[in-house]
C-alpha cells in the first residue's frame, strides 16, 4: 500500500507538471512572441481559461504527501514553499491585471523553483539522526545541482508552453511560438544529458533501481523518444503533435525521477541519519486504505473538471 501511494503521489504530480507547465512556459515566452497588445491578449487567451484549475493538481499532491506519508517531516522545505506561495499569488494578480513582465518573471521563478525543488529530493538534504533538517533558502536549497535541475526545468517548460501556444493561437504569435520552441529544444537537450549524467553521480539509487527492475528503462526510453519526437514535429511544423511529444518527455523524466528515488521519500545527503523511506513514514495500514476510498472519487472529479476545462474553455487558434 505504501508503494501504491508514492506511485499514486508521483503520478498527480507529473499531472500538475505536464497541465501547470503548459501555462507557467507560455508565461516565460509569451513577451517574445507576442509584440502588441492585441497578440498579448491571444496569448493569455489560449491559458487565460485553464490556468488556475490546473493547480488543483499541486493541492491534490502535497495534500497527498502530508497525509499518506505524515512523519517525512517536509517541513525543512518552509522557505521554498513561501516562495513557491507568494509566486503563485503573483501570478495569479499579474494575469488578472494584465501586468505582462510580473506573469514572465513569476512564471520563470515558479519554474526553476519547483525543478529546484525536484532536484533537492534527488540529491537529498543533511538529515540529522531524528529526520529533521533545515534547508536555508540560498545556502542550502540553491546548489550546484538543483540550480541544473533547475534550469533544466525552466528550459522544458519554456518549450512546453511555447508548444501550446503554436498550436492554439494563430498568425504571428503561432510561428514565433514554433521558432522560439525550435530554439528551446537544443537548451532542453543539452541540459537533459547534462543533467542525466550528474544524476547518476549523485543519486546511486537511480542506477542500482534500474540494474534491479529492468522494467524501469521503459521511464528514462519515455524521456528520450518523447525528446526527439518533439524535435521532428517541431521541425514539421506540427505543434500540437509536438506538444503531446513534450508531455511524453516530462512523463518519462518524472518517472525516472520517481523510479530512482524509490522507496526513499527523501534521502540523506550527509550520512548522518537514515533516508526517509515510504515504510518509514507511512500513516497505517488501515489509513492507508481509507484514504484510497477517498482518492479515487477525488481524481476522478478533479480528471473530470481538468478534461472540461481544456475541452470547452480554451480558445481556439486565431480566436
Amino acid at each position: 500500500m505504501e508503494a501504491l501511494w508514492f506511485c499514486l503521489i508521483a503520478l498527480m504530480i507529473t499531472t500538475y507538471v505536464v497541465l501547470d507547465g503548459l501555462d507557467l512556459g507560455a508565461g516565460i515566452v509569451h513577451l517574445g512572441v507576442a509584440r502588441s497588445e492585441a497578440e498579448r491578449r491571444e496569448a493569455l487567451g489560449a491559458v487565460g481559461p485553464v490556468w488556475d484549475g490546473n493547480e488543483i493538481w499541486l493541492a491534490a499532491a502535497v495534500g497527498a504527501v502530508y497525509a499518506a506519508f505524515p512523519t517525512a517531516r517536509l517541513s525543512g522545505f518552509h522557505l521554498p514553499l513561501i516562495a513557491v506561495l507568494g509566486l503563485l499569488i503573483a501570478r495569479w494578480i499579474a494575469i488578472g491585471l494584465r501586468r505582462h513582465v510580473t506573469i514572465m518573471g513569476s512564471s520563470a521563478l515558479l519554474a526553476i523553483l519547483l525543478g529546484a525543488t525536484l532536484g533537492n529530493v534527488m540529491r537529498g538534504v543533511p538529515l540529522d539522526f531524528s529526520g529533521q533538517f533545515i534547508l536555508p533558502l540560498w545556502t542550502g536549497f540553491f546548489n550546484w545541482y538543483s540550480l541544473l535541475v533547475g534550469l533544466l526545468a525552466g528550459f522544458t517548460l519554456t518549450v512546453h508552453g511555447a508548444l501550446w501556444l503554436a498550436g492554439r493561437t494563430g498568425g504571428e504569435v503561432a510561428k514565433r511560438s514554433l521558432r522560439a520552441a525550435r530554439l528551446g529544444w537544443w537548451a532542453v537537450a543539452l541540459l537533459t544529458f547534462v543533467a542525466t549524467a550528474c544524476t547518476l553521480r549523485v543519486q546511486l539509487q537511480l542506477w542500482a533501481n534500474l540494474e534491479a527492475q529492468r522494467w524501469g528503462f521503459v521511464f528514462p526510453a519515455l524521456a528520450l523518444g518523447g525528446l526527439a519526437a518533439v524535435r521532428y514535429w517541431v521541425v514539421r511544423g506540427a505543434a500540437p503533435r509536438a506538444f503531446l511529444a513534450s508531455c511524453a518527455y516530462i512523463a518519462g523524466m518524472l518517472g525516472s525521477a520517481a523510479f530512482g528515488l524509490f522507496p526513499n521519500v527523501l534521502p540523506s545527503s550527509t550520512g548522518l541519519g537514515p533516508a526517509l523511506t515510504v515504510y518509514s513514514t507511512a500513516a497505517s495500514g488501515g489509513l492507508l486504505k481509507a484514504g484510497l476510498l477517498w482518492w479515487i472519487p477525488g481524481m476522478m472529479l478533479a480528471a473530470g473538471y481538468s478534461v472540461y476545462m481544456h475541452r470547452a474553455r480554451t480558445c481556439t487558434p486565431g480566436a
